[in-house]
């Protein structure tokens, strides 16, 4: 059964050096199952994609960080580009949102060098993720443990090292986005 994610939000968070296509496959597998990706980034306008080392497109911003909380999205993607977390891991708010959907138990799915976001917030310890191979050191620093597979899921959090992983790292994403959102659903009837 495919997966659905009708209706609900997922935020994108990037800025410039973002790498592109870390950030439209998951995209457009999101929009398939019917969901809806939001650009969310540290400033207005558009942000700059890479192919590696070359430039890419540009991609409109939706939302800025400053302006939003996790509360209003169902889910979370962290694509990677060295400068692209490099840059959001110094800004205090993209740091907070990304410790927010922690907080609330929704799903977070970060490849390539996007864990430099879960270290930053402080949600690495106790978890195991795979990322690009220059993160582990910062990763067990952290207190996680490193492992190198195409995808890695631990308690909603999502992660892959590359963007050969991408296939995997979609379908993984959709499944967890999938049973996150109906067990934030069955919570919420619950509490009616």
């Amino acid at each position: 059964m495919p997966h659905r994610l009708d209706g609900q939000r997922i935020a994108f968070l990037a800025t410039d050096g973002v790498e592109q296509v870390e950030l439209t496959e998951p995209w457009k597998a999101i929009e398939r199952a019917g969901g809806e990706p939001v650009l969310v980034s540290i400033r207005a306008g558009s942000i700059q994609g890479f192919e590696h080392t070359d430039p890419g497109e540009r991609f409109d911003v939706d939302q800025l960080v400053s302006q939003v909380s996790a509360d209003e999205f169902d889910a979370l993607v962290l694509p990677g580009g060295v400068h692209n977390p490099d840059q959001l891991r110094m800004d205090e708010d993209a740091v907070s949102f990304v410790r927010g959907f922690a907080e609330s138990g929704k799903p977070i799915g970060a490849i390539c060098h996007g864990p430099w976001m879960l270290v930053e917030a402080g949600i690495v310890d106790g978890h195991t993720l795979t990322s690009f191979r220059s993160l582990e050191t910062d990763i067990v620093n952290a207190g996680g443990s490193w492992v190198d597979r195409e995808v890695v899921v631990d308690e909603g959090i999502v992660t892959s090292r590359t963007p050969d992983d991408l296939p995997a790292f979609c379908d993984k994403l959709l499944e967890e986005f999938d049973e996150g959102i109906h067990e934030e659903l069955a919570e919420h009837t619950r509490d009616q």
